[in-house]
Order: C-alpha cells, then sequence, then structure tokens
C-alpha cells in the first residue's frame, strides 16, 4: 500500500480529569495530539506506513512529542528540531448538557516559525502513495502555509493521491489572512476532499446558493459537491460527517460520500456514552483513507470502515484512537 505523509503541527494537552473545570482542576493530564498527527496514529495502528512532517523545538518537550509518535508507529524521521516552543491547548471536557471548552496556546511555535526550504520534500515523499494536509496548517501562519504549499506542490507532481481535511477554525485564522484567500489553490491539487457546504462556501470560493446555505441536508451536500467538483476537476470525492448533539455526551453520527456521480451514505450510529469526543473527524478520515487503499472502488464499505473507526474513538481517553483494525471490522459486523 506505500506510506501515507502527513503535514501539521502536533500539540502537547493539557486536560482536567473527570470533567473538572478549569477553575477546580489542580493537576492536567498531558498527551500529544493535533489533527494530521491523529491521521498517521490511526493508519498505523491499522497497519498502514505512516510518516509526519513537522517542527518541534530541540527540547525535553520536543523529546516527548516525537516518543508519543513513535510509540505508536508513526515515523518521525522528517520532523523538523528548532524555534522556541511546542504548541499547547488545554482541555475541559464537558458533560451532559455542558459542553466542552478548548483554548489554545501555539503562538509562536515550533511549527508557526517554519519557513519554505527546510523540508527535504524528495525524501520526504520518497515511498509516498497518499499526503495528507488540513486547513488547521494553513490557518497558523504565513510561512507554515508556504511550507504547506511546497508539500503539496510536489506531491502533486509526482502523482501522488492528496486529501485535505479543510477543518475551519475560525479562532485560528489569525494573521490577516482568510481561508478563501489561502486554501483555493491547495485544494485545487487534491484528490479527496472532507468537508462540508460551509467549508466549501467559506474555504473554496462556492457559492452554495441561497437554497443550500445555512442547510446539511443530502440534497445540499450533492449540489455543493457537484460544484466543488466542476471548480476543482482534480477532486475525485468529497466526503463529511453528520453529527447531531443531543448533549455533550450523548451525540448522533453518520456519514456522506459523494464520488461525482451517487451518494453514498451511512446508517446513524447513536453514541451514548461519550469518554471523549476529540479526535473523532480525524479518526473518521484515517478509516476513509485506510478504506481507499485497501477497497477503492468500494464506496460504501470505505465510509462505513470510517464511520465505525469514528464512533469506537469516541470511547478513548486522548486525541488519537488506538483500536486495532480488527476491533473496527468487529464491531462494523
Amino acid at each position: 500500500m506505500g506510506k501515507v505523509v502527513v503535514f501539521g503541527e502536533v500539540m502537547m494537552r493539557l486536560s482536567t480529569e473527570e470533567h473538572l473545570r478549569f477553575c477546580q482542576a489542580d493537576k492536567l493530564q498531558v498527551t500529544y495530539g493535533g489533527g494530521e498527527a491523529n491521521v498517521a496514529i490511526s493508519l498505523s495502528n491499522f497497519n498502514i506506513k505512516t510518516a509526519i512532517v513537522s517542527r518541534f523545538p530541540n527540547n525535553d518537550m520536543g523529546d516527548a512529542c516525537i516518543k508519543s509518535l513513535r510509540k505508536f508507529g508513526v515515523d518521525t524521521s522528517h520532523v523538523l528540531l528548532g524555534g522556541q516552543r511546542l504548541g499547547i491547548y488545554f482541555l475541559e471536557t464537558g458533560a451532559d448538557q455542558r459542553g466542552s471548552k478548548v483554548v489554545y496556546d501555539r503562538d509562536n511555535s515550533s511549527f508557526a516559525t517554519m519557513t519554505p526550504g527546510m523540508v527535504d520534500w524528495d525524501r520526504v515523499l520518497e515511498g509516498a502513495t497518499w499526503f495528507h494536509w488540513s486547513g488547521l496548517s494553513a490557518a497558523i501562519g504565513e510561512n507554515p502555509t508556504k511550507v504547506l504549499a511546497e508539500g503539496v506542490q510536489e506531491a502533486h507532481k509526482r502523482g501522488i493521491t492528496i486529501s485535505c481535511d479543510v477543518n475551519l477554525r475560525s479562532n485560528l485564522w489569525n494573521y490577516g489572512k482568510q481561508p478563501n484567500q489561502v486554501m483555493p489553490p491547495l485544494v485545487a491539487m487534491c484528490d479527496v476532499i472532507f468537508g462540508n457546504e460551509y467549508d466549501a462556501e467559506h474555504a473554496m470560493e462556492i457559492d452554495v446558493g441561497r437554497d443550500n446555505r445555512g442547510k446539511f441536508s443530502n440534497e445540499s451536500f450533492i449540489n455543493t459537491s457537484g460544484m466543488v467538483m466542476r471548480k476543482y476537476p482534480r477532486v475525485k470525492s468529497i466526503v463529511t460527517t453528520r453529527r447531531g448533539s443531543i448533549n455533550a455526551s450523548h451525540n448522533t453520527l453518520r456519514a456522506l460520500m459523494f464520488d461525482g456521480t451517487m451518494l453514498h451514505e451511512t446508517s446513524t450510529y447513536s453514541i451514548t456514552h461519550i469518554v471523549d469526543r476529540v479526535g473523532g473527524g480525524d479518526a473518521f478520515t484515517a478509516g476513509v483513507i485506510f478504506g481507499m487503499l485497501q477497497w477503492p472502488a468500494n464506496y460504501e464499505k470505505i465510509i462505513n470502515f470510517g464511520i465505525a473507526a469514528s464512533s469506537l474513538k469516541h470511547t478513548i481517553m486522548g486525541d488519537a484512537n488506538l483500536v486495532s483494525l480488527q476491533e473496527v471490522e468487529d464491531f462494523m459486523k
């Protein structure tokens, strides 16, 4: 199956224990994660070779982050060392009617201060068959976006499959650029897009129209996906999840995929005892990538594997989905 390469920031996660509020906590749990790293860890657990391109400080925190990735089989040989600090995010885990809260502390992180020319893309992409990135990286700053653009262009030149999780986070776009100014040329080189109608309108310059705006129906997804594919003809598949939030502990989840001709849809899962929702989307992304590598033409199986993997992630503490291929397949049965 070759190798999947991901590009993105990895952060230290500091979370309160047992649903405590920040003001109650006298200690915080330390884990490491980030959207793209979570995808790499999930795929590694499915026996796919993975490698990450990122930048960590050359200190004990950077070393701890590298070891946390290596522990799950992710190749860290392309991680750059330098800069001042590892990005951090604080998580207060909600329960029942109280939602979770996230506070970011990632300004001037080692990843945010990386510059073009630092990455040896010839070495990174040797033997790679898939390159994955997300809008999180483009949101961090102008220089990381330029480095990302290098990677996307080099992967495109080599005919490597490219996927993007649009993953818009408005509170991260703070460096004077808007998603519509940055994302379109990067999306244009992608084969697979993870995103919904909102992402298409705000990151891909798609006028979804009055009838689709604010709606998240099957019809609006088909219409919007068709417009994306006409504007970006390299895109072959668009995938999204539909989450229903009954409360912080109980969600429903299903998935849609449009292949340019037909809509594929999963059943709706009811997740009634959420342990940790963070990383659920990344688990879905990894499941779909695995499915596309394993069963390239079986779209129903692809998205059903992805939604099963994501559902199981909600039972795992931490950012990454630490379930095996066998566990997902057993759950699907």
